[in-house]
């Protein structure tokens, strides 16, 4: 750092002695100095109404509540920093060769008081001081050792992992189990919302025989599945489609056998009297847009507005969103509270799906621990997926590392519903910034290399949303036919970012294509 200031103040003409640095130099420097000095008192002020507000305390041992208490402090350190619009100030610091703090998420003080030092350097002050060395990679320390507890030690290949989703026949073939871990598998994800505990236990013994004969690591993760809305019954002609125009019914009693309109009913019937006039919901998973137009009890008429011209098909069992309501619904059902009893033995880490506020956590922590005894708490993977826990991802980060190691997956499918596809561009990316500051792992998820997996196709886009989701911790496949050569090409994209980027600072190695 000595020898690189050293070089800086050559650059500005010897600003510390006798430089011939202009006076107007001179003044926009004493200025940034003044402008950043400022914004670090800000955030020092301000982080701890932050915390308070986010009723942040924990009851963890000794050493778990110093780890836990420094990231809690990064985080609000960082939400407060970035509350102001430091568009200009970066550019103005980056005119001068100076960080302009777009690397600062894990470490933020630590960070503005570096760039406070080389500032103070260049208007003269010479022994200003840097902060340690150590506590300059204490962030990104931080974030690597929560990686290692989630997702096991670091191998060789590219720094993020790769989970895939078991398919169910993972529960009877041993021999496709072992090719997911030989084609470069860390992380296997079972669905709860599919199969039964028989079928997990099988899948569960298949991957602990793999990991034996290869010698290498493999975490489970167990996904409950939480309350996931899906169209439980269909009443249509055969081959229907909907169309832009259609009429259709939301009905929470469906009588499949009776003649009708086309009608729907929900998973979640209680779900049709919280909806008002005007409310969208999207059906097939995002391909179907309506709203609501006429309300009865336990009746809505919906009013397709969007869907390709030739129509979309209605299926039994695909998803249904309602992005415009806040929807009041258990954060574990029924089948979630049985699931539990296994997932709580035999997971490695417990995926929570559809999270929306810090009592859920609460809820599923009390369980796990009545369930565990003296076993220590399992990390929890938060899927974020409603603009409601978008919204309280500071609140749930918080609650689930007072007791848990925490890791936070982008479902980008539901989300992308859920926000619009345009906000999802840029909330994966405040996202990625957000848990860097609390120095929790982000699962990148949804779709990814969606068409190779199923259907051994290369696509342009999805080859550059791969080497996007890099700058996560762990990518995450879904299952399909070609899911172990999907394996093998995600961790090669993933080696080859590895040379050009880490988390979002550019690396540059060098160029070979133009040598």
């Amino acid at each position: 750092m000595a020898e690189i200031e050293e070089r800086l103040i050559g650059m500005h003409g010897g600003l510390m002695q006798g430089g011939a640095a202009t006076d107007d130099t001179q003044r926009d420097l004493r200025d940034l100095l003044d402008r950043v000095t400022a914004l670090r008192d800000d955030v020092a002020r301000k982080a701890p109404l932050l915390l308070s507000d986010w009723g942040a305390r924990n009851s963890l041992g000794e050493s778990d509540a110093i780890r836990f208490e420094n990231r809690a402090l990064n985080l609000a350190d960082y939400l407060a920093l970035r509350r102001h619009d430091l568009s200009e100030l970066q550019l103005r610091l980056a005119s001068y060769g100076l960080s302009s703090l777009g690397r600062s998420e894990a470490k933020v003080r630590t960070a503005l008081d570096s760039l406070i030092a080389s500032l103070r350097r260049l208007c003269g002050e010479s022994e200003a001081p840097y902060p340690p060395a150590t506590e300059r990679r204490a962030g990104e320390e931080a974030l690597r050792g929560e990686c290692e507890r989630i997702f096991g030690a670091t191998r060789l290949g590219p720094h993020t992992r790769v989970m895939a989703t078991l398919p169910s026949e993972a529960a009877t073939d041993a021999a496709l189990v072992q090719r997911l871990l030989e084609a470069g598998m860390d992380c296997a994800r079972i669905n709860c919302a599919h199969d039964d505990a028989d079928a997990w236990a099988r899948m569960i013994a298949n991957i602990g025989a793999a990991r034996e004969r290869l010698g290498r690591p493999c975490r489970v993760l167990m996904d409950i599945a939480g309350p996931k809305c899906r169209v439980e019954k269909l009443r249509a002609p055969q081959k229907y489609r909907a169309h832009k125009g259609d009429h259709l019914l939301l009905l929470a009693d469906l009588d499949t056998q009776l003649k009708g309109r086309v009608a729907i009913e929900p998973s979640f019937p209680e779900i049709i009297d919280q909806l008002e006039i005007g409310a969208q919901l999207w059906i097939n998973d995002g391909k179907i847009g309506a709203r609501v137009v006429a309300k009865a009890k336990g009746e809505a008429e919906i009013e397709v507005f969007a869907a390709r011209a030739k129509g979309e098909r209605l299926k039994v069992e695909k998803g249904l969103n309602f992005p415009t309501t806040e929807l009041k619904l258990p954060p574990l059902t029924a089948k979630d509270f049985a699931d539990l009893d296994f997932v709580a033995e035999h997971a490695d880490l417990i995926g929570f799906s559809f999270v929306q506020n810090p009592s859920d956590i609460e809820l599923l922590q009390d369980h796990l621990a009545a369930r565990r005894g003296e076993k220590p708490p399992p990390p929890l993977v938060l899927k974020i997926e409603t603009p409601l826990a978008v919204r309280n991802l500071p609140r749930l980060i918080l609650q689930s590392m007072k007791h848990n190691p925490t890791a936070v997956m982008i479902a980008r499918g539901d989300l992308a519903v859920e926000l619009g596809f345009a906000r999802l561009s840029e909330m994966q990316e405040e996202m990625l910034w957000l848990c860097e500051a609390a120095h929790v792992p982000v699962v990148w998820a949804t779709q990814v290399l969606d068409q190779f997996v199923k259907d051994g196709v290369f696509s342009r886009s999805e080859t550059t949303d791969a080497a996007m989701a890099q700058r996560a911790d762990c990518v995450m496949l879904n299952k399909g036919p070609h899911l172990v050569e999907g394996i093998a090409y995600l961790r090669d994209i993933l080696a080859r970012m590895d040379r050009h980027h880490l988390k979002k600072f550019p690396r540059f190695t060098p160029l070979t294509a133009w040598s």
